[in-house]
């Protein structure tokens, strides 16, 4: 990687941590586009997408919870479903032509979801546990085959159904995607070895830009402006991922 692509991709990276720790995701999806535009290696993106998700997780999580804010009763009928079944989509090895084309349809869906900011949520409504049990599998299967932490489902799925508010969706999101991203690793732990050796500069961005977001996120949502300007990264990298 020359040190543009480098620098260029540190700053994507930061950039999605801040935005996507806002709303109590970890940044997978951005990490992934950024990733994709700068022309990394497939084999080296899934590692590295949860990898940095792990770290900015772990940081949006003890922001979220020392704000009050997490549900471990709404959290752990979707976590149940969602573990081991990332564990699966981990460890499967997916051709890549179809690795690509799998992840763009996920960034698109995710820039959708970022343009389409959700409107105030009505009353909250519990959630039955097998069908959060359900959910958690999907989209826990979904996240370790491609490499994002399952945040980018979990969050619209829960306020459209009326199971939170947009801050307990934000802080179960993210213990979600924490979760996620180490079962999807453990999966396929040898992909470890597939890290750039940019990983620390990469990391050091991810978790400046997490602890930022995090914190402001965990006391006032983000501004609709950016999601949507991110959300035009996302549609740029699907594209050069299904015509490259």
């Amino acid at each position: 990687m020359s040190p543009t692509d480098l620098i260029a991709l540190c700053g994507l990276v930061f950039a999605a941590a801040v935005l996507y720790s806002m709303v109590g995701h970890a940044g997978a999806s951005g990490y992934l586009a950024a990733m994709a535009l700068v022309g990394v290696a497939p084999a080296v993106m899934k590692p590295t997408a949860l990898t940095l998700n792990i770290l900015v997780a772990t940081v949006g999580t003890v922001q979220f919870v020392r704000a009050g804010n997490f549900s471990w009763r709404l959290f752990w009928p979707f976590a149940l479903g969602s573990i081991p079944f990332a564990f699966l989509g981990g460890s499967l090895a997916v051709p890549v032509p179809l690795y690509k084309r799998v992840l763009a349809v996920v960034l698109l869906y995710a820039a959708y979801r970022l343009f389409r900011v959700p409107a105030a949520a009505g009353a909250v409504r519990p959630v039955r546990r097998p069908v959060a049990v359900g959910c958690g599998t999907g989209i826990g299967f979904l996240s370790g085959l491609t490499g994002v932490g399952g945040g980018i489902f979990l969050s619209p799925l829960m306020l459209l159904m009326g199971w939170a508010d947009a801050r307990r969706t934000a802080a179960v999101s993210v213990v979600f995607i924490l979760v996620n991203s180490v079962s999807g690793l453990l999966g396929h732990l040898s992909s470890v070895r597939s890290l750039p050796r940019e990983i620390g500069l990469l990391a050091t961005a991810a978790l400046a830009g997490g602890l930022i977001g995090s914190t402001i996120g965990s006391r006032r949502l983000p501004n609709p402006v950016l999601r949507r300007l991110l959300a035009v990264v996302l549609v740029v990298a699907a594209g050069k991922l299904f015509f490259t």
